[in-house]
C-alpha cells in the first residue's frame, strides 16, 4: 500500500493551485529546494512520477492529478474529523474567524454576531475585512474559516476544496444627480443611460459587475471617473460628474453610504425593468461546515440575508 502523507500531499496541492516551485514555497514559508524534495520524496513513496518538465517551469502529470482527487476527499474528511472534535472539545464555546468585503460587515457580518451574542454568547466571531477574491486565499490557506464574497469572484460549486452558500440577491440601483433630467423619469431603464459618464472602480468586483450590467443593457459604460470608495463615488454623483450603480446593501449596511451623507443631492432610482443583482455567497473549507461554530455562524448570516431582502434571499 502506498504512503500517503497528508503534509507532502498539501504541498502538491499548492503546486497545483500557484503553478510553480517558487511561488509554492512562498505561499508555504518554505524553500523551493524544500518543496521539491518533499514532492520528490512524496513520488518514491507513491511510486508514480509526479512532475515533468515544461519549458522552464514543472506541470503535474495525469498520476498527480489522480492523486489529488482522491486527496481532496481525504483533505474534507479530515475537516469534518476537526469539526467533530471541535465540537467535543468546545461545545457552545470557540471562535470562527469571518473574512468578509466592506459593504458585508455592517449589513450582514455584524447583525450576524449581534444575534449570537445573545443566542451563544459563549461563541465569538473574529472578522477580517478583504477583497472579494483575496477573503477565498484566506480561506484556502486556512486564516479565515468563512469567506464572505461575490458569486462573480467564487470558486465553482463544483470546486472540490470549498463548500459554498448563496446567501443574497442584492439589487443594484442606480445613483444619479438629483437635478438629473431622467431623475424622475418614470420606469427608468438602464439604457436610458448609455451616454453617461460613468463612475465605478478601475478594477477588480466593482467594475466587472458594472460593466457587465451596462452590457447587458446594451451597452458599454464611459468611464469618467474610478473610485471604490461608495462615499467618494456618492459626492462626485451629487457634483454632477456622473452616474453611478450603488448595491442597496450597502445603503442599507449602514456603513460609509448613508442617507444622511447622501442628502437631497443624489437620486436612488431602482431599476425595475433590468433587475441588476450582485450574488453574495459564502464559503467554507469543504468539511469543515459542520463544526458547530462555523455552522452557528452561516446560520446567522442567512437570517441577516433575509432581513436584507425578503423574497430575494436565495439560501442553499
Amino acid at each position: 500500500m502506498a504512503d500517503w502523507d497528508i503534509k507532502k500531499l498539501r504541498i502538491l496541492r499548492t503546486l497545483q493551485e500557484l503553478g510553480t516551485v517558487t511561488a509554492t514555497a512562498e505561499a508555504l514559508h518554505m524553500t523551493p529546494s524544500a518543496v521539491s524534495q518533499q514532492l520528490t520524496g512524496l513520488a518514491r513513496q507513491l511510486g508514480v512520477t509526479l512532475l515533468e518538465a515544461h519549458g522552464r517551469r514543472v506541470r503535474l502529470t495525469d498520476a498527480a492529478q489522480l492523486v489529488l482527487r482522491h486527496a481532496e476527499a481525504v483533505f474534507a474528511q479530515l475537516e469534518r474529523a476537526d469539526a467533530e472534535l471541535l465540537d467535543y472539545l468546545q461545545g457552545e464555546a470557540g471562535q470562527v474567524r469571518v473574512g468578509a468585503f466592506s459593504t458585508a460587515i455592517p449589513a450582514l457580518v455584524v447583525p450576524a454576531v449581534q444575534e449570537l451574542r445573545g443566542t451563544h454568547p459563549g461563541l465569538s466571531v473574529a472578522v477580517r475585512e478583504a477583497e472579494a477574491e483575496a477573503a477565498y486565499e484566506l480561506l484556502a490557506e486556512g486564516s479565515v474559516d468563512l469567506a464572505l464574497s461575490l458569486a462573480a469572484h467564487a470558486p465553482t460549486p463544483r470546486d472540490p476544496k470549498f463548500s459554498r452558500v448563496s446567501l443574497l440577491a442584492d439589487p443594484l440601483d442606480v445613483a444619479l444627480p438629483a437635478g438629473h433630467p431622467l431623475a424622475a423619469e418614470p420606469g427608468l431603464r438602464l439604457a436610458d443611460l448609455a451616454n453617461e459618464p460613468w463612475i465605478f472602480g478601475s478594477s477588480g468586483p466593482w467594475s466587472q459587475i458594472t460593466t457587465t450590467a451596462c452590457e447587458n443593457a446594451g451597452f458599454v459604460p464611459e468611464q469618467a471617473h474610478a473610485a471604490a470608495d461608495w462615499s467618494a463615488i456618492l459626492a462626485m454623483v451629487a457634483a454632477g460628474m456622473g452616474v453611478a450603480l450603488v448595491p442597496r446593501m450597502a445603503m442599507a449596511g449602514g456603513g460609509a453610504v448613508s442617507r444622511g451623507e447622501r442628502g437631497a443631492a443624489v437620486a436612488l432610482r431602482v431599476l425595475h425593468a433590468d433587475q441588476p443583482r450582485r450574488h453574495v455567497v459564502a464559503a467554507a473549507r469543504r468539511g469543515s461546515e459542520g463544526a458547530p461554530g462555523l455552522a452557528r455562524v452561516l446560520a446567522a448570516l442567512r437570517h441577516a440575508a433575509a432581513a436584507q431582502a425578503p423574497g430575494e434571499a436565495h439560501i442553499g
